[in-house]
C-alpha cells in the first residue's frame, strides 16, 4: 500500500479502512460494514433524509450542494422507477480521491447506494466509473458479487422484504460525462452530451425516472454518517460544511498524496505542514485549490479554511478538492495553455461558445507562449473567456473560462513579459531548478 500517506492532523473516518483489506466483504463486515444499511432500513426514508440533513454533508464532486436536501427533492410518488447514480467518472486534473475509495473500500460505495435508494424509494442503483479505471471495475464487480451472495443486494435485502439491485458501468474516457446529465445520456447508450434543463434529474432523470446523482466520495461517506450520527459528523467540519473530505495534494510538494482532513482545514497549513512545503527552498507562486477548473490563488490568498464558503469568498472554489501547488519555476502562460489544451480536447462540441471558445483560446495561448504574441492578445484572451461564462449547456465552458480569467488577471505581468520572450522568458527558472536535482 505504498500509495497511502498519512499525517497526524488527519481524521480517519472515510479512509479508516484503507489499507486493511476491506475490498473483501468479510473484512468489511469485520470492520463494521453494512451495519449502517441495517440502521437505515429501521429509520425509513424520512429518517434517513433527516439524518443526512443534520450531517451538513455537501456534494464532494465540486458543486457542494447539500446532499440531504438534494435527496428530499425526489417526489415520493412516481409512475416511473427511481434511480440512484454514483458519479465515479473522476477526470478533473489534480483529483485522484475516488480511485482510493474504489480500490480500498468498494463496499462503502455499495452500502451508500443502498441507503440512498432507501431514502428515495429506489430499487436500482448504478455505479459509473471513469473509463480509464478499468482495473477498478474488476474490484467493484467482485464487491457487488459478494454483496449479492450475502443477501445485501437483490431480492429481500437484509431480510427486510425490500429489493435493491446494483449495476456497475464504465465510460469510454470522456471528461464531459462527469456532468450529471451527460452521465445519464452515456449510461443510456447515447452520446455523452448534456441535457437541457429543466426538467432536473430529481424529477426526470435516468430513463425518464426520478434520479439522484452523487459523487463517489459523497456516497461512500453516507455509511459513516449513520455509523457516528449526522450531528456528530457535522461537528467535524465547519458551519454549513459538515465532516471531513479527501484532499488531493499534488504539484511542487515534498509529500504529495491524498489526505483526509476536516472541512475548513487551513490551506496554508495543508501545503506547508501536511504536504511538507515546497522542495528545494523554492518560493510558492500559486495554488489551484480545487482541481483545474477552479481559479488560481496567490500566496497571500491561501491563509483560508478549505470549505465551500471560505474558498468561495476568496474568489475561487473548493471544487473536487484537488490542490495543485505551483512554485516559482512554473510559467503561468504555459500552465494556462496546458489547462486549455485539456478543456479544448474534452469539450463535447455541442455548445458553440465552448467548442469555438476553447479552440480559439488554445490557439492564442499556443502562439503567445511560443513568442508570437501581440499586446492585444492579453485582453482578447480574457474577453473570450468572459464571453464563454454562463453561455453553455453544462459547466465545462465555465470550467475552462474561470481559471483562464484568473491567470490573466493575477499574472498579467507574466503575460506581458512573454511579448519580448524568445519564446518563454521563464524557461530558465525550470532549467536551473532541474540542474540542482
Amino acid at each position: 500500500m505504498a500509495d497511502l500517506v498519512s499525517h497526524p492532523d488527519e481524521v480517519k473516518l472515510l479512509s479508516f479502512r484503507f489499507g486493511k483489506g476491506a475490498a473483501s466483504i468479510e473484512k468489511y463486515l469485520e470492520l463494521g460494514g453494512y451495519a449502517s444499511a441495517r440502521k437505515a432500513i429501521e429509520l425509513g426514508a424520512d429518517g434517513i433524509v433527516a439524518e443526512m440533513k443534520a450531517s451538513n454533508l455537501r456534494g464532494r464532486g465540486g458543486a457542494g450542494f447539500p446532499t440531504g436536501m438534494k435527496w428530499s427533492f425526489v417526489p415520493k410518488q412516481s409512475a416511473k422507477p427511481k434511480y440512484v447514480l454514483v458519479n465515479g467518472d473522476e477526470s478533473e486534473p489534480g483529483t485522484c480521491k475516488d480511485r482510493l475509495i474504489f480500490e480500498h473500500d468498494p463496499h462503502s460505495v455499495i452500502e451508500g447506494v443502498i441507503i440512498a435508494g432507501l431514502a428515495i424509494g429506489s430499487r436500482m442503483g448504478f455505479i459509473y466509473l471513469r473509463g480509464e479505471y478499468r482495473y477498478l471495475l474488476k474490484i467493484m464487480e467482485r464487491a457487488i458479487e459478494e454483496a449479492y451472495a450475502k443477501g445485501f443486494l437483490g431480492r429481500n435485502i437484509f431480510g427486510s422484504g425490500l429489493d435493491f439491485e446494483v449495476v456497475s458501468h464504465t465510460g469510454a474516457g470522456a471528461y464531459e460525462v462527469g456532468e450529471e446529465s451527460a452521465l445519464m445520456e452515456s449510461l443510456e447508450g447515447k452520446r455523452g452530451i448534456p441535457r437541457i434543463r429543466p426538467p432536473f434529474p430529481a424529477v426526470v432523470g435516468l430513463y425518464g425516472g426520478p434520479t439522484i446523482i452523487n459523487n463517489a466520495e459523497t456516497i461512500a461517506t453516507v455509511p459513516h454518517i449513520f455509523r457516528i450520527g449526522g450531528a456528530e459528523y457535522a461537528k467535524l467540519g465547519t458551519e454549513r460544511n459538515g465532516g471531513t473530505r479527501l484532499f488531493c495534494l499534488s504539484g511542487k510538494l515534498e509529500r504529495p498524496g491524498v489526505y483526509e482532513l476536516p472541512m475548513g482545514y487551513n490551506l496554508k497549513k495543508m501545503i506547508y505542514e501536511v504536504g511538507g512545503g515546497i522542495p528545494g527552498g523554492r518560493k510558492l507562486k500559486a495554488v489551484v485549490p480545487g482541481g483545474s477548473s477552479t481559479p488560481v490563488l496567490l500566496p497571500e490568498e491561501i491563509d483560508i479554511g478549505m470549505d465551500f464558503d471560505q474558498v468561495g469568498k476568496a474568489g475561487s472554489m473548493l471544487g473536487s478538492g484537488g490542490v495543485v501547488v505551483l512554485d516559482d519555476t512554473v510559467c503561468m502562460v504555459e500552465f494556462a495553455l496546458r489547462t486549455m489544451k485539456f478543456y479544448r480536447h474534452e469539450s463535447c462540441g455541442w455548445c458553440i461558445p465552448c467548442r469555438e471558445g476553447t479552440d480559439w483560446l488554445e490557439k492564442t495561448l499556443t502562439r503567445f507562449h511560443a513568442g508570437g504574441g501581440q499586446a492585444r492578445d492579453i485582453d482578447n484572451i480574457r474577453y473570450l473567456a468572459e464571453n464563454m461564462m454562463g453561455r453553455t449547456f453544462c459547466p465545462l465552458g465555465d470550467a475552462a473560462a474561470m481559471p483562464t480569467i484568473a491567470f490573466v488577471k493575477k499574472f498579467r505581468k507574466e503575460f506581458e513579459d512573454h511579448l519580448n520572450g524568445a519564446p518563454c522568458p521563464y524557461a530558465h527558472h525550470r532549467e536551473a531548478a532541474l540542474a540542482t536535482v
